[in-house]
């Protein structure tokens, strides 16, 4: 375990900050309480320089090196899935073709899954990509996971999972001890596995801690194109419709038709914004067959189109 390992961690204009945390500060740790560097890291971009974030923060970055030394290429997710420095593939080969391990987050595990098309089973992405890889490009079969690992590459939802994913891939270079301390210094109790599946996009997740109203949100997340009654969505997880009207009222605040609506119209906005679907089909797609541009604008404050028009990035 007293190898050094190099990690390069790639960054295009607009990544997301708290995959970089996480990635950075568990190796952070783990150096400070090894007592001597177990990883070192370098950042890197296409051409050097100076990267924004998601949130305005900037580092500074190195260039992608031709011949990569690093044990492992991590490629963090971007605001902007069409991100043309998220296409990566000769990139990815060069650095596999030199025994590194590539792990890509969020969109960058997307554009990757999207440009192969190969394999796709044995890959993950986040929900939101996931719902977007579906519709787009017609792949259902990407897993709901918090990570897979194929091979030399590993797919990972990103967000949250970054801390899951990096504290496992460190915890195969440094000690136990080292490794619990930093995930209680992260507070940082359970270390999921990479099989978890995601919050929302799994059926089996827990989200109110109420096993009979988690069904019925399983339930709702399962049907948004064709979506169900409430009643027989209440009969389906053996509630009465008064019962689950009761629930939805006391744990979520809202109506079950309310928070179903919701539900529907998050993805919709979702595939608004980063999908080049007819906004007809997208209405559709979200079990809106008719006045979705009405529906939307009351929601949102403004029309499809307008929305369109002003997120997609400049």
């Amino acid at each position: 375990m007293s190898d050094l390992q190099v990690f390069d961690i790639f960054v295009a204009e607009g990544f997301v900050l708290t995959e970089f945390a996480a990635v950075v500060e568990v190796i952070r740790l783990a150096n400070r309480i090894n007592g001597s560097p177990i990883f070192e890291w370098h950042i890197r971009s296409p051409k050097g320089g100076t990267i924004m974030a998601n949130l305005g923060v900037s580092v500074e970055t190195t260039p992608l090196p031709a011949r990569p030394e690093a044990n492992y290429l991590f490629v963090l997710g971007n605001t902007d899935p069409a991100n043309p420095d998220l296409s990566m593939g000769n990139t990815i080969a060069n650095y596999t073709s030199r025994q590194a391990r590539v792990v890509l987050l969020a969109e960058a595990a997307s554009r990757y899954i999207a440009e192969t098309q190969n394999a796709r089973g044995s890959h993950t992405t986040h929900w939101e990509n996931r719902a977007v890889l579906m519709e787009r490009h017609g792949l259902f079969d990407t897993k709901a996971t918090l990570a897979v690992e194929s091979g030399d590459i590993i797919t990972c939802a990103g967000m949250g999972a970054t801390f899951d994913l990096i504290l496992s891939i460190a915890s195969e270079h440094a000690s136990s001890a080292t490794m619990t301390t930093v995930t209680d210094i992260l507070l940082h109790e359970r270390v999921r596995h990479y099989n978890t599946l995601q919050p929302f996009s799994g059926k089996e997740v827990a989200t109110t801690g109420d096993a009979a109203l988690d069904a019925c949100i399983a339930l709702m997340q399962s049907n948004m194109e064709f979506p169900l009654a409430i009643s027989d969505i209440a009969a389906r997880s053996n509630l009465s419709k008064r019962s689950i009207e009761r629930k939805f009222n006391r744990m979520m605040k809202t109506t079950p038709n309310g928070y179903y609506r919701g539900l529907r119209l998050n993805k919709a906005n979702n595939l608004l914004l980063n999908t080049e679907m007819r906004i007809s089909e997208i209405g559709l797609a979200c079990g809106f067959p008719s006045g979705f541009t009405t529906i939307y604008r009351e929601a949102f404050g403004m029309t499809p189109n307008a929305a369109r028009k002003k997120g997609r990035p400049k």
